[in-house]
């Protein structure tokens, strides 16, 4: 590769912009730059050249216009192996630029403002920033384009070892290169679309849309897969810009997830995530097959475990508090496929790492929290949905029998409720105050669900409650439930057959809730 003799040095986010251009002045690099970039670089103590000089022409439009010009674009696109080029570049006195350092207005900091204008929002649209990234990233046997803070240490080392760029990292930076300004400029046409309202009276910055009219999705690949949900299909994993969850975990030890896993340990989170209180969730096929709140992290295990021993045998188990050594100890008793948690001590790292096989993934506590949207794919198209983020509100719940459930039966009712959004639809789940009792999933038929989760049940059904995630269309699903003891019922209301649910309720003297809300889960 050619040496490299000149950089031109443009950022908004000046990060290690300093540390990187002392490296290049000691490789004798000139540096050309502009506006601020060069003040900050000359108050470092280092000699930078004005883009106008290089140019002839001043930056003007306030900016705008900087390096907008053929001498820039002519530098960084000319080939240098190419007779015809060269000839242009000397009959046009044009100087070789040969390393572009760049990143852009902050788009999408700007527009993500409470007190946003539109006018801060079109002058956040970066012009020139783009040109040069796509012009070098072109030319990339020829310029080294550099978009990101995160590269600079590498540019730096490979600089110190050789004196030089090769030619597998300049098109790895330019890969890199063309996906930072497809991002950059998908957030602009995203915000263009949902964001602003036009009328007669001018443009104004709008609410964010029930569902957005353009959505558009950058995702990298964190890790390929052995294989997908079976063998012959292929399969990786993919992130994009969010911090949180279990597609940014960290695996501290065992064997490759899978896909399944992935999929797993997705549904173990999102449920234990929904706690307050010291929870244990335990999975099998994206269904929970035990669950627990306690005072201890152990006890919240131990119970947890007794809902289904068989079952949990082989799962997937969340917890929502760091493990410590004692709860170690009684997970590694039984078979597991996955633990995740906020954190482990290094004693019970030490204890797990007796099974080399299993995972242990670590969230990280700023992995709790909300999601967004989910989207779905289905053939020809996505379908998007916000994600099913909501709580129970106990000032919407609506007593509809003639016995008032107890406190204790309340917060059964409520711990129930919780789980239930979590399983699969038609979804019947019988549990105690902070136990899971079993559950009934994936039924076509609601009756079956409660038939299903009484068959299924270790521990005693009498003195249970009953949640469902969808009303109830008939009362033989409180017949049915009633011959096994439980004492209240929640779900959502709704049927045309309301009353003749209520009434079988009554005749039983069981308590029962309306939340006015479903929880399906296809």
């Amino acid at each position: 590769m050619k040496k490299i003799s000149r950089a031109l040095i443009s950022v908004s986010d000046k990060t290690g912009i300093v540390e990187l251009a002392k490296k290049l002045s000691d490789h004798k690099i000139e540096i050309v730059s502009t506006g601020g970039t060069a003040r900050s670089l000359r108050e470092a103590g280092l000699a930078v050249r004005d883009i106008s000089d290089l140019t002839g022409f001043p930056e003007i439009l306030s900016g705008r216009v900087k390096t907008l010009h053929p001498l820039v674009h002519g530098g960084i696109l000319a080939m240098r192996e190419e007779p015809e080029h060269q000839a242009q570049v000397a009959a046009n006195n044009i100087s070789y630029i040969d390393m572009v350092v760049v990143n852009l207005y902050p788009f999408a900091a700007t527009v993500a403002k409470p007190d946003l204008k539109v006018e801060d929002a079109i002058e956040n649209i970066d012009i020139g920033g783009p040109a040069m990234i796509r012009s070098s990233a072109k030319n990339f046997r020829d310029v080294v384009v550099v978009v990101e803070p995160e590269s600079y240490s590498d540019i730096i080392r490979e600089l110190d070892a050789n004196g030089n760029i090769s030619l597998q990292t300049r098109f790895s930076l330019a890969r890199k290169a063309f996906a930072h300004t497809a991002k950059y400029d998908a957030a602009i046409a995203d915000f263009l679309a949902n964001r602003i309202d036009s009328s007669e009276n001018g443009l104004a910055i709008s609410e964010a849309q029930d569902m957005p009219e353009r959505i558009s999705i950058s995702l990298t690949r964190r890790m390929p897969l052995r294989y997908g949900e079976n063998p012959h299909q292929r399969a990786a994993l993919y992130n994009g810009d969010s911090e949180r969850g279990v597609a940014t975990s960290q695996q501290l030890q065992g064997r490759e997830l899978s896909y399944n896993n992935l999929l797993d340990c997705d549904a173990a989170w999102s449920l234990v995530s929904e706690f307050d209180e010291t929870a244990c969730v335990i999975i099998k096929h994206t269904n929970p097959c035990g669950v627990a709140i306690a005072d201890t992290l152990i006890e919240a295990y131990r119970q947890a475990n007794a809902t289904d021993p068989v079952s949990a045998f082989g799962g997937i188990i969340a917890l929502n508090r760091t493990v410590d050594k004692e709860t170690a100890e009684e997970i590694a008793k039984v078979f597991s496929e996955v633990i995740i948690a906020p954190e482990f001590t290094p004693e019970a790292e030490h204890v797990f790492s007796a099974k080399k096989n299993l995972r242990l993934l670590q969230t990280g506590a700023k992995n709790f929290g909300p999601r967004d949207r989910e989207i779905k794919r289905i053939s020809g198209g996505v379908l998007v949905q916000d994600y099913d983020n909501l709580l129970l509100d106990p000032a919407k719940l609506k007593v509809v029998t003639k016995r008032e459930p107890t406190e204790a039966e309340r917060r059964a009712l409520t711990f129930a409720w919780t789980i239930c959004k979590h399983v699969k639809s038609n979804a019947i789940v019988y549990a105690r105050e902070g136990q899971l009792v079993s559950v009934g999933a994936g039924q076509m038929s609601r009756v079956d669900s409660v038939k299903l989760a009484a068959s299924k049940a270790v521990l005693p059904l009498a003195g249970s409650v009953m949640a469902s995630d969808a009303f109830f269309p008939f009362r033989d699903n409180l017949d049915e439930a009633a011959k096994h003891g439980i004492t209240a019922v929640i779900e959502p209301g709704g049927s045309v057959r309301d009353q003749e649910v209520i009434q079988a309720a009554n005749e039983y003297n069981l308590a029962m809730i309306f939340t006015g809300v479903r929880h399906f889960k296809h």
